[in-house]
């Protein structure tokens, strides 16, 4: 899998009409660091540029990018469980960024993973997982409200992520990190 960098497409949108808003213009740039840092992100969050860092519980994140956001089970705070591969991936974080009240998403994760701490993610991708399974089939997952349904949905959406595509995904966003730039079709990736 070639990686496809989501960070040209968040600076391009600055000034720019947002394409899933009426007439609105994205007026942050979304790829600097989140307001509490790289230090106090949610751990939950996948390996990537994008992450979270002491969002609120207002559950709006997944009404804007269900395919990307995903929200801890205590609070309801939300992370990134699938960092965006197209621009309308990139569109729909974006607005769930923007709809976060602390603004407490960051675009600076490439400055801060290593391929060494990807792999590390990756070996250590039980622990996720385990909590995801417990979310995600859990009590909410039967419950009558509405939150708790959409956070078991988003748990077992990341869940299938985790068995998935997100180790092709790593390996590109590997190869990425380790040469500056991403594969060329035909070259070999490296292993997590």
């Amino acid at each position: 899998m070639t990686y496809w960098d989501p960070i040209p497409t968040v600076r391009a949108m600055v000034g720019e009409p947002h394409p899933l808003w009426r007439g609105d213009r994205v007026s942050r740039d979304w790829s600097g660091p989140a307001p509490d840092g790289w230090e106090r992100r949610d751990w939950r969050n996948v390996p990537g540029p994008f992450y979270t860092a002491n969002t609120d519980n207002c559950l709006t994140g997944r009404q804007c990018a269900p395919g990307h956001v995903g929200y801890e089970d205590e609070y309801c705070c939300e992370f990134v469980y699938r960092q965006p591969r197209t621009p309308a991936g990139v569109h729909a974080l974006t607005c769930a960024a923007d709809c976060e009240p602390f603004g407490a998403y960051g675009g600076d994760g490439d400055a801060h993973w290593t391929p060494e701490l990807v792999r590390d993610w990756w070996r250590e991708r039980g622990r996720v997982r385990e909590w995801a399974m417990g979310v995600g089939w859990g009590p909410g997952a039967t419950s009558d409200l509405a939150a708790l349904l959409d956070a078991a949905e988003g748990a077992r959406a990341y869940v299938a992520h985790i068995d998935g595509d997100l180790a092709d995904y790593l390996r590109g966003y590997v190869f990425r990190l380790a040469e500056g730039r991403p594969a060329r079709p035909g070259e070999g990736l490296p292993a997590l």
